[in-house]
């Protein structure tokens, strides 16, 4: 009997038409995302706080450069991951390894009232286990499908959805939790869901077959047989590849490494929202709020909140009714997760609707990125569809001016603000309205850079120029974070709103660029669009 999709008998049991294992990946991916973006919106705010908030009270420079190399080298680790996963141990015990090692990571970060080393140690397994866990998860859910039609990009829409998901609960509640109650607890509750997510993903992992198994376990007649022939295959595209088509590769490989060096610029600027963005919020913005402007905030937090969590629930029994009955003690687990998530979220939500006032987090801001492209995401697919969809550098181009037109919202909002001023009181509309425009430029070439990566690179080198992308990203993340830590000098010297029109002129110019170029990438393109 032959199977629509990969994996088990039992992956062929549908939850919204794709297949049960999909929804496996997306709750390990989203208490994973929940553990990366919890952590991550309090990493900042942790280190500058003062030792009487129970912070390390550092100097801004030092924790944003710390925090630049964090997110960078997150980006270089999957790198190798993926390399020992294709060698050595295989998709599944990668996800493993890495999900319990991000967990132990957290757990040591959770213990930094005791020691500092607990802290960097925490820092380095996190590391160390996003490289594992990152990339392979990826990989397993582009072999449950048989095809590459509009399933599969279909069921990464989704999976990228779980990652939104978890990129928005984590940002709410480990923010809330960091800020409000203390900090090593906002770092344990972290880590408590990477560990669910572990367990449910260790004890559902057979229902993706041979799927994501060690290359040895693997390696059985039929696989032989139809390497074989793709070798085969590979041989002759080659061979025709050689005779006059070395000009057309080389173009579409120029086209990559010019986007991979535009996305530099892009991503440069857009990750301070973990950094500079954040110590806006903290320290320039007002967030205190009263009377019916508290009460509105209230309610729309608890719709923010509510709303996910419920469309969450939905899908959570739907994948219980299809997999329960095989995999009880995962989809136990998994329960058990959510109806722990769920007591926090209401205890968050009562204790906020009793106080008389609001003061809203300084983390809280970071959850607007994925509030806005859950809200947006369906729009953008249909004009991608439509007869207005663009070309991809006009889109990448978009997406770059959207991002800086956001930083300068940011700076004529920062116009009030004195010479070398560590405090200030900017309204929260300013911070809404860039964190909106950022990710509508996301939502325009995000998407774009990795398509156009699997498309115009050849299939012998799509590892390679994935390895290119990861590099850049590494390049920007890096970047963004010992920009920022200039953020004190150039505030002292020359004011906020200079500081932020720096982040508004070069994507602007960059995208500008891209616009010119717009005519000659498709040139280089040679009909791939």
């Amino acid at each position: 009997m032959e199977f629509k999709f990969g994996g088990s008998e039992t992956n062929q049991r549908t939850v919204l038409n794709h297949p049960s294992g999909l929804f496996v990946l997306f709750f390990t991916e989203m208490w994973e995302r929940f553990s990366y973006y919890g952590m991550r919106a309090l990493l900042v705010l942790f280190l500058v706080a003062s030792l009487m908030e129970e912070g390390w009270g550092w100097e801004r420079s030092d924790a944003l450069f710390l925090y630049a190399w964090y997110t960078g080298l997150v980006y270089i680790t999957p790198i190798i991951g993926g390399f020992i996963a294709d060698k050595y141990l295989g998709y599944r015990k990668a996800v493993v390894i890495g999900a319990l090692l991000m967990t132990l990571g957290h757990a040591s970060m959770a213990l930094e009232t005791f020691s500092d080393p607990f802290f960097f140690m925490g820092l380095a397994l996190l590391i160390i286990g996003n490289g594992l866990f990152k990339p392979n998860i990826s990989s397993i859910v582009g072999q449950l499908y048989k095809n590459q039609g509009k399933e599969k990009d279909a069921g990464y829409t989704i999976f990228y959805m779980g990652i939104n998901a978890g990129a928005f609960l984590g940002i709410l509640l480990c923010g809330y939790i960091g800020e409000k109650i203390g900090w090593h607890y906002g770092f344990g509750l972290a880590g408590i869901f990477m560990f669910f997510g572990m367990l449910q993903f260790y004890f559902a992992q057979t229902i993706f077959g041979r799927i994501g198994l060690s290359p040895a376990k693997t390696e059985e007649w039929d696989d032989a047989i139809e390497d074989t022939v793709e070798k085969a295959k590979d041989n002759i595209e080659d061979v025709i590849d050689d005779a006059g088509k070395s000009k057309i590769t080389k173009d579409r490989l120029t086209v990559i490494g010019i986007f991979a060096f535009f996305t530099i610029f892009f991503w440069w600027a857009f990750e301070q929202a973990g950094g500079s963005m954040t110590i806006f919020a903290a320290d320039y913005t007002d967030r205190v709020l009263d009377g019916s402007g508290a009460m509105t905030f209230k309610i729309f937090n608890a719709i923010l909140t509510i709303v996910p969590m419920i469309i969450i629930t939905v899908v959570l029994i739907l994948l219980f009714k299809q997999t329960f009955s095989k995999y009880a003690l995962s989809n136990i687990l998994l329960g058990t997760s959510f109806v722990i998530i769920w007591a926090i979220v209401i205890w968050m939500l009562r204790r906020e609707f009793i106080a008389e006032t609001a003061e809203v987090p300084a983390s809280w801001f970071g959850i607007l990125n994925s509030f806005f492209i859950i809200a947006f995401a369906p729009l953008f697919s249909k004009i991608w569809e439509s007869k207005y969809n663009p070309t991809g550098p006009v889109k990448f181009a978009t997406g770059l001016i959207l991002l800086g037109l956001g930083f300068g919202i940011l700076a004529y909002g920062s116009l009030g603000i004195p010479l070398g001023a560590k405090e200030a009181s900017v309204s929260m509309i300013f911070l809404i309205l860039a964190y909106l425009l950022h990710t509508l430029g996301e939502l325009c070439l995000s998407p774009v850079g990795l398509s156009y990566v699997s498309k115009l690179a050849p299939a012998k080198l799509v590892g390679l120029m994935f390895g290119v992308w990861f590099v850049a990203n590494f390049i920007s993340n890096t970047l963004a974070g010992i920009t920022g830590s200039f953020i004190d000098p150039i505030v002292e010297n020359y004011g906020m709103t200079t500081f932020f029109l720096i982040f508004t002129l070069i994507p602007i110019g960059a995208g500008l660029i891209m616009l010119a170029l717009n005519k000659t990438l498709l040139k280089k393109m040679h009909g791939i669009r």
